[in-house]
């Protein structure tokens, strides 16, 4: 059975055509299933829980929305294992679908989702905070300035004008430039699990810490490539730090991060890690695919590796 989680609110609007024509394709095709519409925040973790509890072996959890509503779904899966999970985007950033290769074209989507047999497994990862609390993401997780500017953007203006245009994912740009010059650098300890071919294990300190990323995928913020080399079923996950550049040089920097030329930059950490572990001088804001997680010190991020099924 298809069971669709629906999120009207996702692109200023466009959800609700782009269900519309879901639906209308689904009775052409004659195709039986359920849907259900969020009705507020958290409730797509609800209907997902309840979703993954039904007793059937084969349950086919499609998402129609954007990024957060994802990461929503996937928080409130209880058993992956009899899950196989699909999306058809209509947010703003769409960074899960991308990564995903799964069309913007809403026929397209739909028919790699009714046309798979297998799927593809991949890779999650999770953030503990110092309270215990845990949160899964499938795109990305991070400290400092992406952070900030996730936090900004859930009540962003600038990204609400920019989705009625069809160009959303320029307000992560346009929020990250205007927040570089304002925010503060952190004092922060780091302890990685590396491949055992690599040492093992690795421990940092950064003095001017600007932001580092957990990255599923290679981009984030609506295609920002963070760390170009990431692969979401090589059980790694793969940070992309930027610490002890002046702001201004950061500044300069964007277009060649945008452009995915960071790569062996001075100022920048590119590494694949299983397991990491922050201990900062005081509270970072922290983001899992993009959703305001709060103020933390103490964290941990973990991979859960190949426990997602994803139909395309």
């Amino acid at each position: 059975m298809y069971y669709f989680i629906v999120n009207y609110t996702g692109g200023s609007g466009k959800a609700k055509k782009t269900w519309d024509r879901v639906h209308f394709l689904l009775k052409q095709k004659n195709i039986e299933y359920k849907a259900y519409v969020t009705k507020y925040g958290g409730h797509a973790s609800e209907l997902a829980k309840r979703i993954s509890e039904l007793d059937e072996d084969d349950i086919r959890l499609v998402v129609v929305g954007g990024d957060g509503t994802i990461n929503e779904v996937l928080n409130g899966i209880t058993d992956f294992d009899r899950i196989r999970f699909g999306v058809i985007p209509t947010g703003s950033g769409n960074d899960f679908a991308r990564g995903m290769g799964i069309p913007k074209n809403t026929d397209e989507a739909l028919e790699k989702i009714l046309s798979s047999t297998r799927g593809v497994n991949i890779d999650l990862g999770e953030v503990t905070t110092e309270n215990g609390y845990k949160r899964i993401f499938g795109i990305s997780s991070g400290i400092g300035l992406d952070a900030i500017v996730c936090k900004k953007m859930l009540n962003s203006k600038t990204k609400n004008a920019l989705n009625r245009v069809k160009v959303g994912h320029f307000a992560y740009i346009l929020l990250t430039i205007s927040t570089l010059f304002s925010m503060e650098t952190y004092k922060v300890k780091v302890w990685m699990k590396l491949r055992d071919e690599e040492g093992g294990e690795q421990s940092l300190s950064f003095k001017d810490l600007i932001f580092l990323a957990a990255m599923n995928f290679p981009a984030e913020g609506g295609g920002v490539p963070m760390n170009p080399t990431a692969k979401s079923d090589d059980g790694m996950l793969s940070i992309c730090a930027v610490n002890g550049i002046p702001k201004w040089r950061t500044f300069l920097m964007l277009p060649v991060l945008m452009k995915e030329k960071h790569v062996g930059k001075k100022g920048f950490l590119l590494q694949d890690v299983e397991y990491l572990v922050f201990d900062a001088d005081r509270p970072m804001v922290l983001h899992a695919d993009g959703e305001y997680l709060g103020d933390e010190k103490h964290i941990e991020m973990r991979v859960l590796r190949t426990v997602l099924n994803v139909m395309v």
